[in-house]
């Protein structure tokens, strides 16, 4: 079996090659954004011209809710543009696209967890394009998993997690937002999950959600951080509006697995048992 996997050097990106070794009878082609321009039609289909993928793994994204406004035509791009050439590849090629998507295709007005089918309303630009990447994927090739993550940490790049961890070394005291709740995945449990999709061999293509159980606000998230490392820090409640950004975040964003669950007949662990074992390991990088 062959993978190739875009955006690489991201978290998720980064996770799959970290646990490459653990898959000895799966070939694996990993590509930056400078290695593979999904924006670009002939850098996409030039990954294909001298192999033959089973899965393409499409972690290529524009992630940054508030760049996303001051960056709109690259957010478009890479979040639309991208997916649709990486769908028409995988078409042509017949390789099985796994495409990640975000909670934040939802409006955040409701207070019980999203089903896959529920209508998607973006309140952002950056949700926006993750909803037309992922009309663009449906419209041009069956074969496809979209799998909808949410509040993703890791060792890897910027996060929420290693945030915190560099405010802990450098503050008395902080202040957190309350009143936008989700549920934090670990980039590794949601790589396990596809993992299991490609070893299962599914073709149980569709729409899926995927993030850890519980739910957490982010204030909730920052304690449970400082609390696992013995940090002093204080951390302050607040509401969003004294925490304003560019870009206005979904409050309820969190995601029904049920479907998930069932069609795979996986486990999800709790957010904080995720968190616990990711700060004992501590394996980070830049």
């Amino acid at each position: 079996m062959k993978i190739l996997v875009t955006g690489a050097s991201g978290q998720l990106g980064s996770t799959l090659n970290a646990l490459k070794g653990q898959f000895p009878t799966i070939e694996w082609v990993f590509k930056s954004s400078s290695q593979l321009n999904v924006t670009q039609p002939q850098s996409v289909t030039a990954a294909w011209e001298n192999d033959s993928f089973d899965y393409c793994i499409n972690c290529a994204a524009y992630t940054n809710a508030d760049g996303a406004d001051a960056e709109p035509e690259k957010a478009y791009d890479i979040n639309v543009t991208g997916a649709k050439n990486l769908a028409m590849a995988c078409a042509k090629n017949n390789s099985v696209l796994i495409h990640i998507s975000t909670d934040f295709v939802f409006d955040g007005f409701i207070n019980t967890p999203y089903k896959e089918n529920d209508i998607a309303r973006p309140i952002g630009f950056y949700g926006d394009t993750k909803f037309k990447g992922e009309q663009a994927v449906i419209k041009h090739w069956d074969k496809h998993f979209i799998i909808r993550t949410s509040w993703l940490y890791s060792g890897y790049g910027n996060n929420f997690m290693k945030t915190m961890l560099r405010l802990g070394q450098t503050k008395e005291e902080i202040s957190v937002v309350y009143d936008q709740v989700g549920s934090p995945t670990h980039a590794h449990d949601l790589a396990d999950f596809i993992l299991q999709i490609v070893q299962q061999n599914s073709e149980a293509y569709g729409t899926y959600h995927y993030s850890n159980e519980g739910i957490s606000s982010w204030y909730d998230f920052a304690k449970a951080i400082f609390e696992l490392e013995s940090a002093s820090i204080i951390v302050h409640p607040i509401t969003s509006e004294f925490y304003p950004t560019p870009a206005e975040r979904p409050k309820y964003s969190v995601l029904d697995k049920s479907k998930t669950k069932n069609t795979f007949g996986i486990d999800i662990p709790h957010w904080t048992d995720s968190l616990k074992k990711e700060l004992s390991e501590k394996t980070f990088a830049n």
